[in-house]
């Protein structure tokens, strides 16, 4: 790979597209302020004006959500993994039926796996504009989003309709639903019942790891396996997160079967491969092709961090039980 093969494969911080009309919850007060980046992969964006940086197909997908304070992403749910983990901000993380039964406050590095089949959504409740980062279970990231009913008949007061083929239309623009096409129809009761409603004991406690823990963690040396079979968090979503940092992220090259995705949390990187070089920045995305020869350290003196993401070919679909 030459330093220009592999530039095609990053997307810097700075360079992120926005878009402001992804989700159907779009004109709806409060939430009308966000922005959705799509990095790696399709995402499950519901507009057709969604910017996708990478399209290689990869077993996930990465992205990320940008919001103003006071801005809120409305309740939903997933079939596969929704994993985020904070890049700058404090943000709230709620869920349950009307995001009431439980709720956990993020800062910067810190990670939370979703557990999948409840809804959830979270607001920036900090002083600056924040991003969180995402990473979406499955290259087709389990087909789309599931919203609370609500929030689709929130968005209908506010001129915004989502077709039964999870496309958004906007009445407000004149746009209405193809004939033949329906409506995206709201999940009855019954359905309802089959979301989970779990404790902030069973979802803080199982699912949510502070980032100065996996600093602490990587004194031991070797690189801290955050997410996976054998994880802090233990989950086989159909790939696996590991945390870097100058005291674990060894010397040496290594390489993957399957693609893995480098993302910087603090500090400045160099990543090498056989055929150049180049270093992150906070913010930024780096995909690595499969059986391609790496390695990556921290470039300046300083704090330094780094999540990693590889897929594992293990199929995307419901929390692990294991």
């Amino acid at each position: 790979m030459t330093p220009a093969d592999m530039d095609a494969r990053i997307v810097r911080y700075g360079e992120l597209r926005p878009c402001r009309t992804a989700f159907i919850d779009a004109h709806t007060p409060g939430s009308d302020q966000k922005e959705n980046f799509t990095i790696i992969g399709g995402g499950v964006s519901e507009s057709p004006d969604q910017h996708v940086h990478i399209s290689i197909p990869h077993g996930f997908n990465i992205g990320a959500a940008g919001q103003p304070p006071k801005c809120r992403n409305s309740l939903h749910s997933h079939r596969t993994a929704e994993v985020f983990f904070v890049l700058s901000g404090r943000w709230r993380f709620f869920w349950g039926r009307w995001g009431t039964s439980g709720e956990v406050v993020l800062e910067a590095g810190d990670i939370f796996n979703i557990p999948t089949g409840m809804f959830r959504g979270f607001e920036n409740i900090g002083t600056d504009y924040g991003m969180i980062m995402a990473v979406l279970g499955g290259d087709d990231a389990g087909g789309g989003v599931i919203w609370a009913p609500q929030v689709i008949e929130d968005a209908k007061a506010h001129g915004l309709v989502l077709s039964e083929k999870g496309r958004l239309y906007d009445t407000k623009k004149g746009e209405s639903l193809p004939e033949g096409i329906k409506p995206m129809p709201l999940l009855t009761e019954d359905e309802l019942t089959q979301f989970n409603d779990p404790t902030p004991m069973q979802v803080v406690g199982g699912y949510v790891r502070r980032y100065w823990d996996l600093m602490a963690l990587s004194g031991s040396g070797k690189p801290v396996k955050v997410i996976g079979e054998t994880g802090v968090i233990r989950d086989k979503p159909g790939f696996e997160v590991d945390f870097l940092s100058r005291a674990n992220c060894g010397t040496g090259f290594h390489s993957h079967p399957f693609p893995s995705v480098l993302m910087p949390v603090k500090g400045h990187w160099r990543v090498d491969w056989e055929g150049g070089s180049t270093v992150l920045a906070p913010g930024d995305t780096m995909s690595v092709p499969e059986n391609l020869a790496h390695g990556a350290q921290p470039s300046m003196s300083g704090e330094a961090s780094l999540y990693h993401v590889v897929a594992t070919g293990d199929p995307a679909g419901l929390t692990w039980k294991g």
